[in-house]
């Protein structure tokens, strides 16, 4: 069992929850920074085909193998036994990706009972994210007993936002009621702005482009808006997800097509997006091959997801009087040219050159270790 092992007090374990994946890293001080000794994930959770990968801080692979996991829960318990075989050691402080905490919960924070109660209290805020994120804190308290447990908000970055970008135009008792912009892929943002350090220069504009995908305006390192609103659903088109609609189209799904608030959300987050333009595909790197054989549903799909990233970066360019520099991060961010290339062409006339871009790769578990580092130092 873990609560077995004798705890290590310089370790962290970060844990960044997907929809069918369980990222995770395991991270000690190092001289400047945390530094990971394991890193790894699980994936195609809940799916008939998964993998279990770890490496060691060498990049060595110490795990690659085809892994089923039906949940989360099965998925950290794997994991779990993964930690302690290799470091025969417990973490000190474990750190929880957290989507979504509603309006209450907006920075990061060591998890009490209460705290548990006002997720509890929020998840019809985000009823896909919350109640599995509480599962998996309640399975790794079990797990690691005596480590304290943070839980860090992929929302809390954008809480800077002003109320001209946050307010929706609904009457203001909607708003009281927290009905507002949230944004997240907020911990991914947080780790640009430590990347680039005192380099970061007035203007930029972050485009986190994977399955999940979303913008982010940033002036002198915070985040002033964002493309996701409400929910992780809102913004650009994605995999799955169908974005921005107008209102009218799910007044017509209502009314005409008699779906239900569960067809419906169904539809918007696991129907939607790439996969219903390319009638069945969600993944860009086949959508790519597609299109290069001609496939005219998969080079739709490409360009509307690609065209609506160019339209928020020139809206947001406006927004902050220019664009001293563009990052893209994120699976799709990081590895396709096309949608780079097709995202940010024809902004030349706004005076943005090839060399205000750059690639860099989301750390997410990494930003988490830094937050769990400084919280715990404070409780101690």
């Amino acid at each position: 069992m873990m609560q077995e092992l004798a705890v290590r007090d310089d370790l962290i374990l970060a844990l960044n929850s997907g929809s069918s994946s369980l990222k995770f890293g395991v991270y000690y001080r190092g001289a400047d920074d945390e530094e990971a000794l394991l890193t790894g994930s699980a994936e195609g959770i809940g799916h008939s085909s998964g993998s279990l990968h770890i490496r060691s801080s060498d990049g060595k692979i110490l795990v690659g193998r085809e892994c089923i996991h039906e949940s989360q829960t099965e998925a950290l318990a794997t994991l779990a036994a993964e930690v302690r075989d290799h470091l025969h050691a417990a973490p000190a402080a474990v750190g929880h990706r957290v989507v979504h905490g509603g309006p209450e919960l907006r920075t990061h924070q060591l998890i009490t009972p209460q705290v548990l109660d006002q997720l509890r209290a929020a998840t019809h805020f985000a009823p896909l994210h919350i109640p599995q994120a509480l599962l998996l804190i309640t399975s790794a308290q079990s797990i690691f007993p005596v480590a304290a447990h943070f839980a860090c908000f992929d929302d809390a970055f954008h809480r800077t936002i002003p109320e001209v970008a946050s307010h929706f135009p609904l009457p203001q008792r909607y708003f009281d009621a927290g009905i507002r912009r949230y944004g997240f892929h907020g911990l991914s943002y947080e780790s640009l702005v430590h990347h680039f350090g005192e380099q970061l220069p007035e203007r930029a504009i972050f485009a986190h482009l994977g399955n999940g995908a979303s913008l982010c305006a940033v002036r002198n390192g915070l985040s002033v808006d964002t493309t996701m609103g409400l929910t992780p659903t809102g913004g650009i088109p994605m995999g799955t997800r169908s974005g921005d609609l107008d209102p009218g189209v799910i007044i017509y799904l209502l009314r005409h097509e008699k779906l239900g608030a569960d067809e419906l959300e169904d539809l918007l987050n696991h129907r939607s997006g790439l996969f219903a333009l390319s009638s069945g595909e969600s993944d860009v790197k086949t959508l790519e091959v597609s299109m290069r054989s001609n496939d005219p549903h998969a080079a739709l799909a490409l360009n509307v997801f690609a065209i609506s990233v160019r339209k928020v970066i020139g809206g947001y360019a406006a927004l902050l009087g220019g664009i001293d520099l563009l990052v893209f991060t994120g699976g799709i961010g990081e590895h396709s040219n096309h949608i780079r290339s097709l995202a940010a062409g024809g902004l030349e006339f706004l005076g943005f050159t090839a060399d205000k871009i750059q690639i860099v790769p989301a750390q997410e578990e990494l930003q988490i270790a830094r937050h769990c580092r400084r919280m715990i130092t404070k409780i101690r």
